[in-house]
């Protein structure tokens, strides 16, 4: 591939992307757990905030910025970026969190070193032909009610606080001006996973944003998630001009507690043409108003057993036929993580894993992780509540999911996760500075493990 200029920056062409008239489809990974951190990803407890605080309490000053410093120049390079070009695919979201660019009690003040940081891998990805999208994954008051966007709570208070929405704008509005002209930017992704419980705000917002973007920056696509945690866009609207709408396409066997595939998972029976239904539904809106279908996130977890694992690799083959043939760009969540769904692992034999072994065994007796385990171990206390919540409360159906899944993350992903965040920082003890920048080089490629049949399943899809 030549190397663009500024006037071969990716555009929205009917229901195709296109550079320079030529059609791409963009096929990559989200990089989860960098800019972002979750919890399942590195193996802390609660939110990143949380698992911050505690690491500076007990790492001290120096400790603290030394870790994270270290983590989040070696968690990506150019290793990374040549490994994802070796594996044929051209794309990578970037999720970040807001607070690497402004800090809540100086709020509007930009932080360059967010900045940098950013660029660090924009610049890695362009340096091997990889387009990057630019995915604002946490924002102030937190956009939905879960951990992946730093909310410790359930209360997602960004739709109903003017100035969280008024800083996220700024942001975009510096951050687009910062890339305007970049041809290694496919684009900006606003809000992950937005979770506006009246729905009346963020069509609005939208709007809103595209208007202050264009100002400073006519030329980029905006991928803009739907509502309902990317997949509910009847609030939207009609499209904007040079969108993307994003499905996010997580299939039922493919959780932490699915069944097998095919068969059924949480009650429903799920085979290839259902996998297929599903992906059909989630991209009514783009279909129906014309636009390209880029699926922002999916992918199975892997659970350590040859034989579920051989399913889930036959799923993910599916979806990703079932892509292809419908023509649709993907970004396959997560990239790079301590073993649960990267293609890129940490090694389990790592100083770091070594350290943190306590911690993930009691997070997966506890059912702590959303993502990464599940509620058998703490069964006694979830039944009686249920059972309560049943009986006291039939028509509680709390947004997004309803009482049953409202329940499991006040016990298991707030209350239990955050006695446990200590836990893990006390994981640290006596480890002083040099020591913490060792245990974060677990992350650097060099180091980490290569899932190799998830690899191969990716260069065979890809490259036909």
């Amino acid at each position: 591939m030549s190397a663009p200029t500024s006037r071969d920056i990716l555009t929205v062409d009917g229901t195709r992307l296109v550079r320079d008239g030529t059609p791409v489809l963009l096929r990559g990974f989200g990089l989860g757990g960098w800019m972002n951190m979750e919890n399942f990803i590195t193996g802390y407890a609660g939110s990143e905030s949380q698992q911050r605080r505690a690491l500076r309490r007990m790492l001290g000053e120096e400790g603290y910025r030394r870790y994270f410093d270290r983590f989040l120049s070696v968690f990506f390079t150019d290793a990374d970026a040549a490994f994802l070009a070796e594996l044929g695919l051209n794309s990578l979201r970037i999720p970040f969190n807001y607070r690497h660019f402004e800090s809540d009690d100086a709020p509007f003040e930009l932080d360059p070193e967010g900045f940098r940081l950013l660029d660090s891998v924009v610049d890695a990805c362009a340096r091997h032909g990889i387009y990057t999208i630019l995915d604002l994954h946490a924002l102030p008051g937190a956009q939905n009610q879960h951990w992946h966007s730093d909310n410790p709570t359930q209360w997602a208070s960004f739709w109903t606080h003017r100035h969280f929405q008024d800083r996220v704008v700024h942001l975009w509005e510096n951050l687009a001006e910062h890339y305007r002209g970049n041809p290694w930017v496919a684009g900006y992704n606003p809000i992950n996973e937005p979770a506006d419980v009246e729905g009346s705000t963020i069509g609005p917002f939208y709007e809103r944003i595209e208007r202050a973007i264009r100002a400073v920056d006519p030329d980029h696509i905006l991928f803009l998630d739907g509502n309902r945690y990317s997949t509910q866009f009847d609030q939207l609207g009609d499209p904007l001009p040079n969108c993307v709408y994003t499905a996010h396409d997580y299939a039922l066997p493919g959780f932490v507690d699915g069944g097998p595939y095919p068969g059924v998972s949480r009650g429903q029976h799920v085979d290839r043409d259902r996998v297929e239904e599903t992906f059909l539904e989630r991209t009514r809106y783009m279909r129906e108003t014309g636009t390209p279908i880029w699926v922002g996130e999916f992918g199975p977890v892997y659970t350590g057993d040859p034989a579920r694992d051989e399913q889930r690799y036959r799923l993910l083959e599916d979806q990703l036929e079932i892509y292809g043939r419908h023509e649709a760009s993907w970004a396959l969540w997560t990239y790079k993580d301590i073993g649960l769904q990267g293609v890129v692992t940490v090694d389990p034999d790592s100083a770091y894993l070594r350290r943190i072994a306590p911690v993930l065994a009691k997070k997966e007796r506890l059912g702590v992780d959303s993502w990464g385990s599940t509620d058998a171990g703490v069964r006694g206390i979830l039944d009686p509540v249920e059972r309560l919540f049943r009986e006291e409360f039939p028509d509680f159906q709390p947004y997004p999911w309803g009482a049953h899944r409202w329940i499991h993350g006040h016990v298991r992903h707030v209350m239990l996760a955050e006695a446990m965040v200590d836990d893990y920082a006390r994981a640290f003890e006596g480890v002083d500075p040099d020591g913490a920048e060792d245990l974060a080089d677990a992350f650097a490629f060099e180091a980490c493990r290569i899932r190799e049949p998830l690899a191969r399943t990716l260069r065979s899809a890809v490259r036909g």
